[in-house]
């Protein structure tokens, strides 16, 4: 039985890394000088504490000064030219047509950003849905990754186990939580280049909850869905 593919959107299906997390990340600063009348250094270390505690610099901004979320996406996730920043992959549109199973983008991007960068990227006829961060909302408060209630209830809502979820992803801690909840795992190594995302120092015993390693999404047909193997 085909495995239902969950594929991370920035830096895993494409590189953000150099053009759009910069231009997301001074669009958070901006934000918070301007909402909580911070200087440009401390607003920026909050963006970063926030990030590095809460999974998402949006939790730590509602939970703690009562920042509307979805004005906050609104403001910084404005990319009109996304057409021009995210370079269609031939090889991405070949895999994805070539993979066996269902695939799911799970990100906790906005749902407007999430569908521009599909459609720059072409692959949305691949693509059975688009979980953003918006559809992470229960119990009253926002979930994303690496939420591991989340998670399961993403694998409900597909009506799914958890073992046929197989989470594809630059991130490792989003990675061990998929792995704690019993889904597979791929970690994508290789689309980033390196300027993006605020690295968090992996916890030891990381890769025994890999169940695979690849350097881009455009390798996974040629790995047989078998050899992504149950997380032990």
């Amino acid at each position: 039985m085909h495995p239902v593919w969950l594929l991370d959107l920035d830096n895993t299906l494409h590189d953000a890394s150099a053009v759009v997390f910069p231009r997301i990340n001074r669009a958070m600063t901006d934000f918070v000088i301007e909402r909580l009348g911070m200087p440009e250094q401390q607003a920026n270390e909050l963006r970063q504490f926030y990030w590095q505690r809460y999974g998402a610099t949006m939790l730590g901004l509602v939970r703690h000064h009562a920042i509307d979320a979805h004005d906050f996406l609104r403001a910084t996730h404005r990319f009109p030219d996304i057409h021009r920043l995210v370079r269609r992959d031939q090889r991405l549109v070949h895999a994805l047509r070539r993979l066996p199973g269902r695939k799911v983008v799970v990100t906790n991007a906005p749902a407007s950003y999430a569908r521009a960068v599909i459609k720059a990227l072409g692959i949305g006829a691949f693509l059975e849905d688009v979980i953003s961060i918006e559809a992470m909302h229960f119990a009253g408060r926002f979930q994303p990754k690496p939420s591991r209630p989340m998670l399961r209830r993403l694998a409900a809502r597909l009506r799914v186990p958890s073992s046929r979820c197989v989470l594809v992803e630059d991130s490792l801690e989003n990675l061990r939580s998929a792995h704690r909840v019993g889904m597979r795992t791929v970690h994508v190594t290789g689309v980033a280049s390196g300027a993006g995302k605020v690295a968090r120092k992996p916890r030891s015993g990381s890769d025994r909850r890999v169940g695979l390693q690849v350097q881009s999404v455009t390798h996974l047909p040629r790995r047989r869905p078998r050899s992504v193997n149950r997380n032990p």
